[in-house]
């Protein structure tokens, strides 16, 4: 294709970019000086992408209000929710908005050519052509408001962007990250905080708001990107004539400026909220931090990527093994920032012990310097290299396309060189470097240049303090009520009216003919036929083999699956500490830091981990098995095994002192990931109430999972003796060849490697029959209230539909797509100003519904229980029905890569779903009618009267609404 010769634009550079396969075009449209980057190759799943320079100048949050703003309407698409439209109706493969310290960004991605051409219509509309100028209300809805209900009220402040960042500043670990950035870069448009400060936001006008998307949304500040399969001049053309070209070039001040480096470190203390009940003596954090040059210097970006696995991350690390030896804190995490202008490397040490940050810092530097006088390991070095390079060259992002990851990551470079978008794709010079400066002291001079003598840094201590989030509520609380007392009886009842007219606002539906104008694809357009399941059940010697014949590019997947069907109820979270355990603790021939870089050098990673199934036909009780996964190279799979066979066999699983401190380093990432899950969490301790499922999920890797850590770390050295006993007699009862099943994805090639491979490992593996326990399953209707010193709920309730006589049916698909995007969307997050919601009606006779960083709590419980009648008075007229089957197909039809579509088949064999089973389903879903979504009233009302309901939030706001509950308590201790 020739895009040499497009008169609107000027090319820049073009380069082939082999590591990702690829041309790399550099361009820059002449009448505006829009900054185009293409890569041009033969992926079908085409993303396109327009970002813009917006650094905040203040901390009111407006380019994440603005993101958010732009997309409820415009020009040429005036319904309210154009994003929500395309959810619900397009076969998108990404579709959403990010903000950044100093950027905000808007992909889509999908396979279907009319889809992607409808997407990217659509987005380039609502950048440039917003509705946020004719109404001002979308302002008050996104970001923020004062809500007065009568005069006589609470004055609140609401807003979906305000909620969102409530919740974000009830994290610590994301209260740190922000403070960070806010003391290294001072002077700079990173000291503010871009996703938005709660009590900043309310300090944004909607003048200024306006101001921001004139100043920085326009083409000469645009960066646009495409990549993919399709015809680029095309899509060039069209946004030249149809946006680029009614625009003239001016001059936008938005360039990121640097630092200037400090003198010495800078020293900050910064305080966060706990409950009244948990314990303020092991919860300081300390975060030491180097800001390490620039992100220009492609070399450099990826050699301290690899010194964050060399020195911090990788497990027996220097610095990590220091500060974990020292006894500072229970868990040490950090690693480099890159990607902002100035990068920087930081060490954090968590749940730490108040007056502990001389001994911190002094820990930190002592450990950098004896590093530099005896070298790196070199092991560790190469391992570092090894897992960065295997994830770039696989390229596995999950459900993220990976050229939306590319498009991202081109802006490490782009944002600050607007000449070099391609400088970060292209590696292999790089790689090759790196792994000759190995044997030199390259890596140990960049410590000693920016980790050492480095004095642009910062050193934060995050103080816990009781009562902090009930103060920031009163001080509000007070801000407010001031602020209603200087109001006149006229001004109290326009913001009343004002009230009412935003909830009138959000209740009015779109008109039919705004509807329209969203364009849409026709049920025509879709492939009725699934795609294949690609299992093959084979036999190695006397182990079962499901082979998934997919390409995979020369890596082999490999999920060793034991059966856990002799471990008794008790022991399940000893099981859980297990899995935590191995690959993380010496071993006869390794120590464990040996051991992790054996792991990254020959292999994408050995993760063991549980997963519970349950048989979706007969649903029998539902059974564990304990996996071992991995990835590698074909030539490497005999190694993998070896390794495999180390771990499983040879851990030395009475080292105590190792012990101690996996149990308090999972104790303290429990915690943090209790936080950040809350949702997920509230629901699996609500769907443990009633269901086998939900039961073994919470004891491995729920609040009771937490809560035996919890025990297990403070009662440590009287229990010692039973862990090691616990987990010496599970790894014996587990790691059995007849308990053994194999899933393998590769090509015929690959499966080969296995045949040869997989047979000595079997013949190391013990071998005696299997004596399945019965469980006791301690289910118990406990509607729980988890106290947190978060500023908002997650509000979980779920249920059965199945046991209660009703069956799957594929339109329970299409009903996650009409609740989450129309109802609960609807009430939820427009009107109730929570920020996600999420439902379900599942294969396996499961029903959920949850809500996230949620203001409220009983009025949300009180909207589930509405969702019956909603369902059996609903008008679904034809066109609407058409968009809601092409988003659930869409859903379904998340492209996937060779290890998701492996996975797709292990579940699908364990959990009895044939192909018939898949194509019924989809059958289903694009045959429904108006009438199958009405019968969905019936399974979603017994789903609710199972009343299995749970929440996490707020101390106060539960305290508040105890009537609710069965038990309160704090989350935490």
């Amino acid at each position: 294709m020739q895009l040499t010769n497009i008169p609107q634009y000027e090319l820049v550079e073009k380069r082939e970019l082999k590591e990702i396969g690829s041309i790399g075009y550099v361009m820059r449209h002449k009448k505006t000086g829009a900054r185009v980057f293409v890569l041009e190759n033969d992926d079908d799943n085409k993303v396109f992408n327009i970002a813009f320079r917006t650094p905040p100048s203040d901390s009111t949050g407006v380019p994440h209000i603005l993101e958010h703003s732009v997309l409820c309407g415009s020009n040429k698409y005036p319904v309210k929710d154009p994003f929500v439209e395309l959810v619900k109706g397009s076969l998108n493969t990404f579709l959403n908005a990010m903000t950044y310290p100093d950027k905000t960004m808007y992909p889509v991605a999908s396979c279907n050519d009319k889809d992607f051409q409808n997407l990217m219509s659509v987005y380039l509309d609502a950048v440039f052509c917003p509705n946020i100028y004719k109404n001002e209300k979308i302002f008050l809805q996104e970001g923020w408001h004062y809500e007065l209900e009568s005069k006589e009220g609470n004055l609140i402040y609401n807003g979906v962007v305000y909620n969102e960042m409530k919740g974000a500043f009830s994290s610590p670990d994301s209260v740190l990250e922000r403070y960070t950035q806010r003391v290294l870069f001072p002077h700079t448009s990173y000291a503010n905080e871009s996703g938005g400060d709660p009590i900043c936001i309310p300090d944004l006008t909607y003048e200024a708001f306006l101001d921001f998307h004139r100043k920085y949304y326009h083409p000469s500040n645009s960066y646009i990107y495409l990549y993919g399969n399709m015809n680029m001049e095309e899509k060039l053309n069209f946004i030249d004539q149809e946006y680029l070209s009614h625009y003239d070039a001016i001059v936008v001040n938005s360039e990121i400026q640097e630092e200037t480096a400090f003198d010495q470190m800078a020293d900050e203390e910064v305080m966060y909220g706990i409950t009244d009940e948990e314990s303020e003596e092991e919860a300081t954090y300390y975060s030491w931090n180097k800001v390490t040059g620039s992100t220009l210097d492609p070399k450099q970006y990826l050699a301290f990527q690899v010194l964050e696995y060399a020195l911090l991350n990788a497990p027996g690390a220097p610095l990590r093994q220091a500060l974990v030896q020292s006894g500072i804190g229970k868990d040490v995490y950090g690693g480099y920032e890159c990607e902002l202008r100035q990068t920087y490397f930081s060490v954090v040490a968590k749940d730490a012990k108040a007056g502990k940050k001389a001994e911190f810092v002094q820990c930190i530097e002592d450990t950098l310097k004896e590093v530099v006088e005896q070298g790196l390991n070199k092991k560790s070095l190469l391992a570092g290299i090894n897992i960065l390079e295997f994830k770039l060259r696989e390229a596995d992002y999950g459900r993220f396309p990976k050229g939306l990851m590319y498009g991202i990551q081109c802006f490490d470079s782009w944002l600050y060189d607007e000449t070099d978008p391609m400088m970060h794709l292209a590696y292999d010079h790089t790689f090759a470097s790196l792994r000759e400066e190995v044997n030199t002291d390259y890596y140990e001079a960049l410590i000693e240049k920016y980790l050492i003598k480095g004095t642009h840094g910062a050193i934060l201590t995050l103080i816990p303090e009781r009562g902090y989030t009930a103060k920031i509520d009163a001080q509000v609380a007070k801000r407010l009520e001031t602020y209603k007392q200087s109001l006149t009886e006229a001004q109290l009842e326009e913001l009343v009216q004002k009230t009412k007219e935003l909830k009138q606002y959000q209740d009015e539906p779109s008109s039919s003919e705004e509807l329209k104008c969203i364009p849409m694809l026709q049920v025509s357009d879709i492939e009725r036929k699934i795609q294949p399941l690609h299992n093959e059940m084979c036999q190695i010697g006397d182990t079962k083999v499901l082979f998934h014949d997919i390409f995979s590019n020369g890596i082999g997947y490999l999920d060793l699956l034991f059966s856990a069907d002799e471990v008794d109820t008790e022991d399940l979270p000893y099981l859980a500490l297990l899995k935590s355990v191995l690959g993380y603790i010496d071993t006869e021939h390794y120590t464990y830091q040996e051991l992790a870089d054996e792991i990254n050098i020959h292999t994408g990673g050995i993760m063991p981990g549980i997963t519970c199934f349950t048989h979706q036909e007969s649903l029998q009780e539902p059974f564990l098995r304990f996996g071992i996964r991995t990835k590698a190279m074909y030539g490497e799979l005999g190694k993998a095994f070896e390794l495999i066979y180390e771990i499983i066999q040879y851990s030395k699983l009475d080292d105590e002192k190792r012990l101690k401190e996996i149990v308090s380093e999972q104790r303290s990432r429990g915690q943090s990931y209790l936080m950040s899950y809350s949702h997920s969490i509230a629901l699996m301790r609500a769907g443990s109430y009633y269901c086998e499922t939900g039961y073994l999920g919470e004891v491995t890797a729920g609040i009771s999972y937490y809560q035996f850590l919890e025990d297990l770390d403070e009662r440590f050295e009287e229990k010692k003796t039973i862990i090691v006993e616990k987990l010496k007699k599970l790894s014996s009862l587990v790691f059995n060849k007849k308990g053994l099943f194999v899933s393998y994805t590769s090509d015929k090639e690959g499966y080969k490697v296995l045949e040869k491979e997989l047979v000595p490992y079997l013949e190391t593996l013990p071998e005696r029959e299997i004596c399945p326990v019965k469980r006791n399953y301690h289910l118990e209707k406990k509607n729980e209230g988890f106290q947190t010193s978060s500023q908002v709920q997650y509000v979980a309730r779920c249920g059965e539909f199945k046991k209660k006589g009703y069956q799957f049916h594929g339109s329970m698909r299409i009903l996650q797509v009409i609740l989450n995007y129309d109802y609960l969307w609807t009430n939820l997050r427009v009107k109730g100003g929570a920020y996600g919601c999420m439902s379900a009606l599942t294969r396996d006779g499961q029903g959920y519904f949850v809500s996230y960083r949620d203001p409220n709590l009983a009025e949300t419980n009180q909207i589930y229980d509405k969702i019956p009648e909603y369902l059996r008075n609903i008008q679904i007229d034809e066109r609407d029905m058409t968009k809601y089957i092409i988003g659930t197909i869409s859903d379904m039809d998340t492209p996937m890569n060779p290890s998701a579509k492996g996975l797709r088949g292990l579940n699908a064999y364990m959990t009895g779903v044939t192909e018939e089973m898949l194509q019924k389903e989809r059958d289903e879903v694009i045959d429904s009618t108006q009438e199958d979504i009405r019968n969905l009233a019936g399974p979603v009302q017994a789903v609710l009267d199972e009343n299995a309901f749970c929440v996490i939030g707020n101390q106060e706001k539960i305290a508040a609404n105890q009537d609710l509950f069965k038990e309160v308590k704090p989350l935490f201790h």
